[in-house]
């Protein structure tokens, strides 16, 4: 009796799923992205940071929405808002943990994330386009960081906006309109917060989303890449299965939910012991209201941005009749795009680090220092001689992409395995 009513069940929902799938793919989905999805069997930890965006992203958006409901974008009110959630909703304090802490860990996630795919050459080709959204995805997330960095209206908030912001004057003819254009006014004022809180809140989280869904997209066409470089829809069985390749589901979450235990471990005792992280992860002056005439002894921004900031300090020398500022703005920029010439500059004929030459190996370990060190010296004070490191360590990581088609030819590499390792 019992089992009869279990097959009626099953019968009922395959019905039920076969009404779902004549209106929309919804088997067909799960198949091609989950169950049926080959993932390469030899995918080690560093592969689970992506699925870790994901989880913080969803938290960003979650504990976002939440804080909007509460927050106040205006002069007057945005810094007492921000405290009100902290000390008079139930919670709130919680969630706003969540979300500042999440903005670093969303970083965090990412920049490991990204050296994977230095390491494993997870640009070269079938996966241009892949690199290339994933680059765009960077890039829209410091955009969402810079425009939250301002939402809390406190005193590092505002005069961190203010610098940035007026970088852009140093452009020629037009830097001085598109300053004016981005702040709504001819100083930080409650039209930039409200430009930046809309931002914040709509343009770039819906950008986001869609940017990471055409990613997973994109992976799941060409398929994900591997430690050992090797193609693994090229060794195929019978039934048209890669023999290096295992279903995503339920064998890789496996992977991916272990690492997820562990990182929630961490992230959550940073939220409720060391939520500020010393004044990295919430700076001191913003515990302050902002403040157009007080200007905090020291502005710099948040350290997920600090790298990119020490190389714009870098440039201190007017060049062709440019400010140090304009050149300091196209080194930052110039830092940032530079990646996405890397399909191109690596000339290589393997792809992982495993199989390349010493000159690849040692030059991306002078480079993960590099982009270290100018991460530190981005939150010292500019003295003359954390000037000239910064200086001396942007062109390290310059010459890491300038100088890649020299070393990726010159270099003796080892052969490839026919199969994953």
């Amino acid at each position: 009796m019992a089992e009869a009513n279990l097959e009626d069940k099953k019968t009922k929902i395959d019905e039920a799923m076969e009404w779902v799938d004549a209106r929309f793919p919804a088997t067909e989905t799960w198949e091609y992205h989950l169950s049926k999805y080959w993932a390469p069997k030899n995918h080690n930890y560093y592969y689970v940071f992506g699925f870790l965006g994901i989880i913080v992203l969803v938290n960003q958006l979650l504990t976002g929405i939440w804080l909007t409901m509460n927050y106040v974008p205006t002069d007057e009110r945005a810094f007492a808002s921000v405290e009100y959630i902290m000390r008079d909703v139930n919670y709130g304090w919680l969630v706003r943990y969540l979300h500042s802490t999440g903005a670093s860990a969303f970083f965090v996630v990412t920049y490991i994330h990204m050296y994977r795919a230095l390491a494993y050459g997870s640009y070269k080709a079938p996966r241009e386009l892949l690199w290339f959204v994933g680059m765009a995805i960077f890039l829209v997330l410091m955009a969402e960081g810079f425009m939250g960095y301002l939402l809390p209206w406190g005193n590092m908030s505002y005069w961190g906006a203010q610098v940035i912001i007026s970088l852009f004057g140093a452009i020629p003819f037009v830097g001085p309109d598109i300053v004016e254009w981005a702040r709504g006014d001819f100083l930080m004022s409650e039209v930039a917060l409200n430009r930046f809180f809309a931002l914040h809140v709509v343009l770039l989280p819906l950008l986001l989303v869609a940017l990471v869904f055409v990613h997973i997209v994109a992976l799941h066409h060409v398929g994900s890449n591997n430690p050992d470089g090797i193609e693994i829809k090229k060794k195929k069985d019978n039934q048209g299965i890669p023999l290096d390749g295992i279903p995503f589901w339920p064998y890789s979450i496996v992977k991916d939910l272990f690492a997820l235990s562990v990182f929630l471990f961490i992230f959550l005792a940073i939220v409720f012991f060391a939520p500020e992280m010393g004044g990295y992860f919430l700076e001191i002056p913003n515990f302050e209201k902002a403040d157009p005439l007080k200007t905090p002894a020291h502005i710099a921004p948040v350290w997920y941005y600090t790298p990119f900031y020490a190389m714009l300090r870098a440039a201190t020398y007017p060049l062709f009749g440019m400010s140090a500022k304009f050149w300091g703005l196209v080194v930052m920029g110039g830092a940032i795009a530079l990646p996405l010439a890397l399909p191109w500059l690596d000339k290589s004929p393997v792809k992982s680090i495993r199989y390349k030459g010493v000159l690849s190996r040692w030059a991306l370990r002078i480079f993960v220092v590099s982009f270290l060190v100018l991460g530190w010296l981005g939150v010292m004070p500019a003295t003359k001689t954390y000037t000239i490191m910064a200086q001396l360590f942007t062109l390290i990581y310059y010459a890491y992409f300038v100088l890649m088609p020299w070393y990726t030819t010159v270099e003796l590499t080892k052969p490839e395995p026919e199969r994953v390792t």
